[in-house]
C-alpha cells in the first residue's frame, strides 16, 4: 500500500472543477496566468510553442507546479496590442486548426495505403 493518488485523477477532471482558469497580473501590464487542469508537459509544451509564433507575445512559459499535482500553469506577457486572453484563445485555436489537418493527413494516407497496388 502507498499514499500514491490512483492512476485516474491524472486525467478526470473533478465535478464542479473548471478545465482551465484565468488570473490576471496585478504588477505586470498585459500579464496573465492561466491554470490547466489535468495537463502535463505535453500540453505544456504545445501551447508555449504555439504561443511563441504569435508576434505579440513578449513571454510564454509554464511549469509543474508539482509532480503529485495534475496542473500546469501557463504564464503569458503580451505587447500593448494583444491582451494574454487574446493570445492564449488564438494559440488554441491555431492548435486545433493544426491538429485537425493532421488527423486529416494521417486518415488520407490510411486510405491511400489501404488501396491496392503501388505506394
Amino acid at each position: 500500500m502507498t499514499n500514491a493518488p490512483q492512476r485516474y485523477e491524472r486525467f478526470v477532471l473533478p465535478e464542479g472543477t473548471k478545465k482551465v482558469s484565468y488570473e490576471r497580473d496585478t504588477k505586470i501590464i498585459n500579464a496573465a496566468s492561466f491554470v490547466i487542469e489535468r495537463e502535463d508537459h505535453t500540453v505544456g509544451n504545445v501551447v508555449r510553442m504555439q504561443l511563441h509564433r504569435d508576434a505579440n507575445v513578449l513571454f510564454a512559459g509554464y511549469k509543474l507546479p508539482h509532480p503529485l499535482q495534475y496542473k500546469i500553469i501557463v504564464r503569458i506577457h503580451t505587447t500593448s496590442q494583444s491582451s494574454p486572453m487574446q493570445a492564449y484563445n488564438q494559440a488554441i485555436n491555431d492548435l486545433d486548426k493544426e491538429l485537425n489537418h493532421l488527423k486529416s493527413a494521417f486518415e488520407a494516407q490510411v486510405e491511400m495505403m489501404k488501396q491496392p497496388g503501388d505506394y
